[in-house]
């Protein structure tokens, strides 16, 4: 199978490290992956904002570039549901949508299709597990607690492969965090209690870390712990997945 590798603008910009561990992750497993250098952002900013028509050339250009590709992968659980969801309706009849059934999140297709018995890392810590809202309602990466169905999580899955490590929830384990992306923009007061909440809970679970699959997610908890000095820290689930390589 040959795999393009998507990194969405923000993990590029911000978080290059959790780029790297998904590349080394995907290597590890013999995959054939293929980066396209001239890669852009998704569009979802726009979109989010009520843009759609400014999206189109974006989605055109990435529906071009990664439609070749058997899979694409990439290390964003709402710019994979962008792209899975929203491409069809924004390319329409102008440009029929190749990318959408293809593209995963790097859990989900490590999950659902390698499906690894092992990973080669070892992480000796107490971690709890953030489920963002694309991840769990639009990805199924995790059961939502509405739809009242046995309880898993292809992320807590995937952590119980790395050697050495606890893995936690929190209470309210798939409220949102408030991030919610044009939201904590529009309503920050809101976005910040939601915040400061859902960081209690992971906390209160006994987290020395918390992890997920969305960077964004992850960027917006941080800010209120860093503010308030709160003694927890924070990594993509892709880099403990990948530790050791």
């Amino acid at each position: 199978m040959k795999i393009g590798l998507f990194i969405p603008c923000y993990v590029n910009a911000i978080y290059p490290d959790v780029g790297i561990a998904t590349y080394k992750l995907l290597d590890y497993f013999g995959l054939d992956i293929d980066y396209p250098v001239n890669q852009t952002c998704c569009g979802q900013p726009m979109a989010n904002a009520g843009f759609e028509n400014e999206a189109l050339t974006l989605a055109k250009n990435f529906d071009e570039m990664f439609g070749r590709y058997d899979y694409v992968v990439a290390p964003s659980a709402s710019c994979t549901a962008f792209v899975k969801f929203n491409y069809p309706s924004i390319l329409d009849s102008n440009h029929p949508c190749r990318t959408g059934g293809k593209i995963y999140d790097v859990c989900e297709f490590i999950h659902d299709i390698v499906k690894p018995a092992k990973l080669p890392g070892r992480f000796p810590h107490k971690v709890s597990v953030h489920n963002s809202c694309h991840g769990v309602r639009e990805l199924r990466l995790s059961s939502a607690s509405e739809l009242n169905i046995p309880r898993y999580s292809k992320l807590k899955d995937l952590l119980s492969l790395v050697e050495g490590i606890e893995v936690f929830e929190p209470a309210k384990v798939d409220e949102c965090c408030g991030f919610g992306g044009m939201f904590s923009i529009e309503e920050p007061a809101v976005s910040v209690c939601m915040g400061e909440d859902k960081v209690k809970n992971h906390i209160a679970a006994g987290a020395e870390y918390i992890t997920g699959a969305d960077s964004s997610c992850l960027m917006h908890l941080q800010g209120i712990v860093e503010r308030n000095k709160l003694p927890v820290k924070f990594i993509h689930i892709v880099q403990i997945l990948a530790s050791g390589l």
